[in-house]
């Protein structure tokens, strides 16, 4: 039976986060947007331990007016790390209608389109300071590509990639992060939907699938394993023609 040692695990991390910067950064913040769900209040969390919280920047980007945003707040002063707000609501409602006036845009373009910005936010700042930008993506989420690409799928390194949700989860309360960041359920903050209610299926099955082989019913097995073909072009690096100049 499968078993998560937690302490390890941080442990792990966190070290792997110090090796990363000595050879791609050393003495750089790490920058990081902050949503308010777990994802990011974990991978702060692993930041801090790993670095210090003098070296840990958040960037809270609500569109307009964000429901959740005292949870944000909450994170950043349970660290006590510094953090910036960039209100995106402007810029991505003047996009959105720049590309309407241009060509019909679909409603996965539109759903998509603030997490896009966003990234571009949390780089701008992340440049202005000689930072380095952290994914804050979980192995369960890439699984099913329940991500933007070029949204909040990139940065320059990731933690959290090879831990499921359920994993996730365990290293926020080891951490002692507040119950109200790490139970919160997950949503895009977009949509308006939880993400199991986009994706179709649980995380509990999902991560009970991945670790340990557990099949969820056929249905939900089929959703899984379609989403998972479709989306491994989003985990690999652009593809380039192999030209060869000596073999034309």
């Amino acid at each position: 039976m499968y078993h998560f040692n937690v302490e390890a695990a941080i442990e792990n991390c966190c070290r792997w986060i110090q090796d990363w910067f000595a050879e791609n950064g050393d003495g750089c913040p790490a920058v990081l947007g902050i949503s308010g769900g777990k994802d990011s209040s974990v991978c702060a969390a692993l930041l801090c331990r790993a670095l210090g919280v003098h070296r840990v920047i958040g960037v809270l980007m609500p569109r307009g007016e964000q429901p959740d945003i005292d949870d944000s707040l909450l994170l950043c002063k349970h660290l006590g790390i510094v953090h910036v707000t960039v209100n995106i609501g402007e810029t991505a409602d003047a996009l959105q209608r720049a590309v309407q006036a241009a060509t019909p845009m679909s409603q996965q373009a539109l759903v998509n389109l603030a997490p896009r910005i966003r990234m571009t936010t949390v780089y701008a700042v992340s440049q202005s300071v000689n930072g380095r930008v952290a994914n804050t993506c979980n192995l369960s989420e890439d699984w099913v590509g329940y991500s933007t690409r070029w949204g909040d799928s990139v940065g320059d390194f990731s933690p959290l990639s090879q831990f499921t949700v359920t994993e996730v989860k365990a290293i926020g309360r080891a951490l002692g992060l507040p119950a109200r960041l790490v139970d919160k359920v997950p949503s895009d903050g977009l949509c308006g939907k939880t993400d199991e209610d986009n994706l179709g299926f649980t995380y509990a099955e999902l991560d009970a699938y991945i670790r340990e082989g557990i099949l969820p019913s056929p249905e939900h097995q089929a959703i899984i394993d379609r989403k998972h073909r479709q989306n491994l072009f989003k985990l690999k690096m652009m593809p380039a023609f192999p030209f060869d100049p000596d073999n034309q």
